[in-house]
């Protein structure tokens, strides 16, 4: 099967909505990333062993509960309110009540390490301003680690959220690191849209697109003037090279827009 490096999701008549899988084309992410669409009143288990899961609430209001805990939750939409994620180990399940119309996503990687769940809660990941008024004002940004390997080093995974300023870059200076990375993008507004760099591959984002960056490649992202753009990002640790703010290299090309 073809490998690729971009796609847009499509929901099923459940629901579902299926990124990046360990057999599809986007299997060099190394894991398992859906969203879902649940009406009020409906009802959803997630439960895999071997595989750690992080279950993040996009919007919507509903009730978390898993192994020894349970939480009401709730969030306007990912560009007013920060973020709650529930994150566990494989076999231990977790349940999703909405109480309203809810978006989910739902990301999986392989992970034998047993640990405590831990439900991150918005002051858990406040998010914070990255290059302010830097390249002309033209890569305001906003972001939040929810967790990555100093926050939860028994993880396989890194998780995180980017907002973009109306019309501006992310992920700039263009940069690269040896892990996969997955960017998944919301817009605030129906006809929002962006340009989403892979290397040299240029694809058009959308509400409800993705970029699947294979390890290696630089990847900087931009939303078009009059729109904010959101991007969940999600790498996955490599064996012995886990993912640190230190292995995120720039671009060598760049490096003179710093001055």
């Amino acid at each position: 099967m073809e490998e690729k490096l971009f796609g847009y999701t499509q929901y099923d008549e459940h629901g579902e909505a299926v990124l990046c899988t360990y057999e599809n084309a986007y299997r060099a992410m190394m894991m398992d990333v859906r969203t879902y669409h649940m009406k009020p009143g409906e009802k959803r288990s997630f439960c895999r062993f071997g595989e750690e899961s992080a279950v993040l609430l996009l919007r919507g209001k509903a009730v978390f509960a898993w192994d020894g805990g349970q939480e009401q939750v709730r969030r306007k939409d990912v560009f007013t309110d920060g973020p709650f994620v529930l994150h566990v180990c494989g076999g231990k399940a977790v349940s999703v009540q909405a109480e309203a119309e809810t978006e989910l996503l739902v990301a999986c990687t392989k992970n034998d390490t047993a640990f405590a769940p831990k439900l991150y809660c918005p002051e858990d990941a406040p998010y914070r301003a990255f290059a302010k008024d830097k390249f002309g004002g033209t890569a305001n940004r906003r972001v939040n680690t929810i967790f990555d390997k100093e926050i939860a080093p028994w993880s396989n995974m890194v998780l995180g959220e980017t907002l973009n300023d109306l019309g501006n870059w992310s992920s700039y200076l263009p940069h690269r690191h040896p892990q996969p990375e997955l960017y998944y993008f919301r817009f605030d507004h129906p006809d929002g849209f962006g340009a989403s760099f892979v290397g040299d591959d240029v694809f058009k984002s959308v509400d409800g697109s993705f970029a699947a960056i294979p390890g290696g490649r630089v990847h900087p992202q931009s939303a078009a003037p009059g729109f904010q753009m959101y991007t969940c990002w999600l790498i996955r640790h490599l064996d012995g090279d886990p993912w640190l703010q230190s292995t995120r290299f720039e671009d060598e090309r760049f490096l003179w827009l710093n001055d």
